[in-house]
């Protein structure tokens, strides 16, 4: 069975700075693009991040650029999203999810698998 499954998220002061991580389990993402999206109370999920599957390329949401570094380490199946220099508006519940293919992507339905998701607080 697929899984993903994050962990990171928690409660931090505008300005800070969290580590997520999506754990793959039940097989190798390794030659798939995976990816962060985040959603907002009362909003509509929203792409954050891609990563291709080599690594080499990256995406971000102009919301985060300069902020956040999306990762990936294939000996670990796992993917990170560094977040610095947290603001309010990044409150949200992030989803990690993997695509079927190795390039990067921002729309929801060009991803196969998702995870549970973790909620990520900032406070003022």
């Amino acid at each position: 069975q697929v899984r993903l499954v994050e962990s990171g998220g928690g409660l931090v002061q505008a300005g800070g700075s969290l580590r997520l991580s999506c754990a793959a389990s039940g097989r190798s993402f390794s030659n798939n693009a995976m990816g962060w999206f985040r959603q907002a109370p009362g909003k509509e999920r929203e792409f954050v991040a891609s990563i291709s599957a080599s690594g080499t390329n990256t995406r971000y949401a102009d919301s985060v650029k300069g902020r956040f570094t999306i990762s990936r380490d294939d000996s670990k199946n796992t993917v990170y999203l560094q977040m610095n220099s947290l603001q309010l508006e990044d409150t949200a519940v992030y989803y990690c999810a993997a695509r079927w293919y190795s390039t990067t992507a921002v729309y929801e339905g060009n991803y196969a698998y998702w995870g549970q998701g973790t909620q990520v607080t900032v406070s003022s």
